[in-house]
């Protein structure tokens, strides 16, 4: 019998891969994944261990106020002169130094957390106010004031993209941005597997996608709208391809897009459909920041990505994408605010 050689003297239960544990349970191996699997896991156990692009540069801002903290701490006169006020003002300008300062320190410690740079962005909107009011004043070089607010204005646009990457959660690493997102859709991998591999059936689902020409069995040319109404042109192909498990496709060389993505279709535990994981890398023109001006323009890859996948839901469950446009309380993107906030959360 089976347990008969299972229990056999000198056989220790559990001792080698695929065998039995002390509680019979079976113990499989993991199965390999594709190299542009692998490879796309390997970035996310990277990603783990390094900092991100956000907070490098939260970092750099951080340190940036520590020194000009000191800066107007030290020499409060001299920086005066410098940027075209009244030396008689040095007590104010210690002042913003000891904030600055104060401020750097927290970013520094805490990169990762947006409230330091918010408090930035805060200190900045206080320093155009004070330089702004310094025009009206006679013994003003109104030229040098002039600079100086620029500079300032320049400061302020970058800690306000920082904020509201860290704000958004968002991770650049090596330019690119990592998005996972998975959901559980009440059909079978079969079918939701045929639909996804016919790419020309993308855009009934990807919001930003205008079309998918598929001129080969593995090659495809995708065109997308991009921010402030923008065209995007790129072509695609697919690297790996098992039927009902997964598809992986990357963007060709010299594309307009840089990208990579997974597509993976796993059966939902007690028979209630499959869940559907998208994993995709986008490297951004630009990096961060890139992303950032991007995203001032809607163009916020993690919940795109998200609401397509839903959609995607929908279209499957249902047929058509659910949506309120053309009625009297209609809203473009979804049922109310609350569930756009949901869905970025």
């Amino acid at each position: 019998m089976a347990t008969s050689r299972l229990n056999r003297p000198g056989k220790r239960m559990g001792s080698r891969p695929g065998g039995l544990d002390s509680r019979s349970r079976v113990v499989r191996r993991p199965r390999r994944r594709s190299n542009d699997a692998a490879h796309i896991q390997g970035d996310g156990a990277v990603a783990r261990r390094t900092s991100t692009q956000e907070t490098r540069l939260a970092s750099g801002l951080g340190w940036f106020g520590i020194g000009l903290g000191l800066a107007e701490m030290l020499a409060p006169r001299r920086l005066a002169h410098a940027i075209g006020v009244s030396s008689q003002h040095h007590w104010l300008i210690r002042a913003m130094g000891l904030r600055e300062i104060a401020n750097g320190i927290g970013i520094v410690a805490f990169p990762s957390s947006p409230t330091g740079v918010w408090g930035r962005v805060a200190g900045d909107i206080i320093d155009l106010a004070c330089l702004g009011a310094a025009f009206t004043s006679a013994r003003s070089n109104r030229a040098r004031l002039l600079t100086a607010a620029t500079a300032v204005a320049g400061a302020t646009a970058l800690d306000v993209l920082c904020a509201q990457q860290l704000t958004r959660g968002v991770t650049t690493r090596d330019g690119a941005i990592p998005t996972l997102v998975t959901l559980t859709i009440n059909k079978s991998r079969e079918e939701l597997y045929n639909a996804w591999r016919n790419f020309a059936n993308l855009p009934r689902w990807m919001k930003h996608l205008r079309s998918v020409d598929v001129r080969e069995d593995r090659r495809s040319h995708w065109e997308a709208t991009g921010p402030a109404g923008s065209t995007l042109q790129w072509d695609a192909e697919i690297t790996e391809d098992r039927p009902n498990e997964m598809i992986a496709w990357r963007s060709v060389e010299g594309s307009d897009i840089d990208h990579r993505g997974v597509v993976r279709f796993e059966a939902a535990p007690g028979n209630r459909g499959t869940m559907v994981s998208v994993e995709m890398h986008y490297r951004p023109p630009g990096g961060t920041l890139g992303s950032a001006v991007a995203a001032w323009f809607g163009e916020d890859l993690p919940y795109s990505i998200k609401m397509d996948l839903r959609r995607f839901k929908q279209v499957m469950e249902t047929g058509e994408v659910i949506t309120t446009e053309g009625q009297p309380a209609g809203r473009a993107d979804s049922i109310s605010w609350k569930y756009d906030v949901a869905s970025r959360s």
